[in-house]
């Protein structure tokens, strides 16, 4: 009984860590401190230190001997890294979905779709966006693909931010919201079950916005809040 009362501790504040971390209140590079943690949700150091172990597995934070915990920053290459895996990956478990999704599965894509339009909230644009790939991939059988494919959305969500913040300004100024275009691109391919032309536009969207975070990383350290998320991403690539 008191193990699984740890356990549920320990959840309750890795759940709350990695809310701070995805919702980018917690800046990439940030301290944890585990005893002001503690004592601000009223736990012991251990759900605490069980917690930080949960989200490093997740890549989320980062542990050092005598360094203690730190949200996970990136690199410019790491970066790159990161959604060149995500361009090989995902097509894998797009193609592997849409074979069985399912009319109710166009219809919650159209939904998202419908929501998204006229967002100017970034963290609902995000979650939006997550959603719809997560629907186009869902009936897939490839768990391991999918456990990959999360992670590395969650470790990268923090730069995807101050990334949308320049691409949702520039809409609002009359610039064209690409990514509704390619969402809209790929839920026609995928509705007609065109695997290869849902992979191709899938591949076109996630280079589009790999190319923009790795080109403007400098740019985007300067983005309200988010300067302090791109401390080493370097000069931006010409």
């Amino acid at each position: 009984m008191i193990k699984d009362q740890s356990i549920v501790a320990s959840q309750r504040v890795a759940d709350i860590l990695a809310e701070r971390i995805l919702s980018g209140d917690l800046a990439p590079g940030a301290r944890i401190k585990q005893d002001e943690l503690a004592e601000e949700l009223a736990t012991s150091r251990i759900p605490v230190r069980d917690a930080l172990r949960m989200l490093e597995a997740r890549g989320l934070v980062t542990m050092r001997a005598n360094a203690g915990a730190r949200v996970t920053s990136l690199t410019r290459r790491d970066l790159e890294v990161s959604y060149e895996i995500r361009e090989r990956i995902e097509p894998l478990l797009l193609a592997d979905s849409v074979p069985h999704l399912t009319d109710q599965d166009l219809a919650d894509l159209r939904a998202v779709m419908e929501r998204n339009e006229g967002v100017t909230d970034i963290d609902e644009a995000i979650a939006l966006g997550r959603e719809f790939h997560w629907i186009t991939y869902r009936r897939h059988s490839t768990p391991l693909l999918a456990q990959i494919v999360e992670r590395v959305w969650d470790t990268t969500q923090s730069y995807r931010r101050a990334y949308m913040k320049l691409a949702m300004g520039s809409a609002a100024q009359g610039g064209v919201r690409t990514h509704d275009l390619e969402h809209q691109l790929m839920y026609d391919a995928v509705a007609k079950r065109e695997v290869e032309t849902a992979q191709a536009a899938l591949v076109m969207h996630i280079r589009r916005t790999r190319m923009g975070l790795v080109r403007y990383g400098t740019l985007l350290g300067g983005a309200g809040n988010d300067a302090a998320a791109y401390p080493s991403l370097g000069d931006p690539l010409v």
